[in-house]
């Protein structure tokens, strides 16, 4: 079967109020076959369907599985002709806590009676989704996105038309706040000349023609870039043959402002003719959403 024309199946799994349910809506939204909590015992009716091809909307189908299930539809739909996909929705257990409180909302383990309280049921889910993780084509950790972030997220990673490709989403980040938790590859720049000290840039970011020429033009930058360049272009190409469908380079410095938003904006002009390619500074400030 043409790739164009293969069926696109979505696992859509992850922690409980990690986002899995507006992933969803998302990729409902999108022209997907939306189903929630399919019967395991029934994966070949519905391999069936998919494969025949008899019904309309079963050529894009987004299935969210639960960790309990989760292997059972991978072993089989990874088996079949079709383009499969899985959808990770993180978030850290600090975020998940406040999420829950803030909802009043139990968590699943805790209703099922298999914890005893909110941390005691995250606690378990984390350790059981641990192995899951390492299954997933695309992570997107949700700790500090919107809603229209993980909407716009969603919405480049996924299409219903033509052949998805590798994504590269470039982040900038300050060490202060912590690493993003989905980054694939993770770089400090804390070793550059810092525009900080300079009091005429220390208010602006590396989206400042004058702070990112300060940084670039450094030679301790271009010597740098001289050896991280041919390393991304090599890892990228890596990424390609092994069919991911999503990498996320963070780039990191102490604030976030001015070093590692210069060179993810540098990495991001490189990079986006060849590959579909976008851009977040975690840290800036009224920074658009990405």
């Amino acid at each position: 079967m043409n790739h164009l024309n293969k069926p696109k199946i979505v696992l859509v799994t992850g922690l409980s109020g990690a986002g899995k349910t507006s992933a969803m809506a998302v990729l409902e939204d999108m022209g997907y076959h939306c189903i929630d909590r399919f019967p395991a015992a029934l994966i070949d009716n519905l391999i069936d369907e998919i494969i025949a091809k008899k019904t309309p909307g079963y050529e894009n189908v987004a299935l969210s599985v639960t960790a309990k299930d989760f292997f059972k539809f991978y072993k089989r739909l990874k088996g079949i002709d079709a383009e499969l996909t899985v959808l990770f929705l993180d978030a850290s257990k600090e975020q998940l806590l406040l999420r829950y409180k803030y909802n009043r909302r139990n968590h699943p383990l805790v209703v099922a009676g298999l914890a005893n309280s909110l941390e005691e049921g995250l606690d378990a889910e984390i350790t059981e989704f641990s192995e899951i993780k390492s299954f997933a084509s695309i992570i997107i950790d949700t700790t500090f996105l919107t809603a229209q972030n993980l909407t716009q997220r969603i919405q480049r990673f996924f299409s219903v038309e033509g052949k998805q490709t590798l994504n590269i989403s470039f982040i900038s980040f300050g060490y202060r706040k912590g690493l993003p938790r989905d980054a694939d590859l993770v770089f400090d720049v804390r070793f550059l000349n810092n525009p900080y000290w300079e009091e005429s840039l220390r208010e602006k970011t590396g989206n400042d023609v004058a702070v990112y020429n300060y940084v670039l033009d450094d030679p301790k930058t271009q010597e740098y870039l001289e050896y991280l360049k041919p390393f991304l272009d090599y890892s990228f190409d890596k990424y390609v043959e092994e069919s991911k469908h999503l990498l996320t380079v963070a780039i990191g410095c102490t604030g976030g402002q001015h070093r590692s938003v210069s060179i993810v904006n540098w990495l991001y002009d490189q990079y986006r003719k060849d590959y579909t390619s976008f851009k977040n500074h975690r840290d800036v400030k009224d920074e658009k959403a990405v």
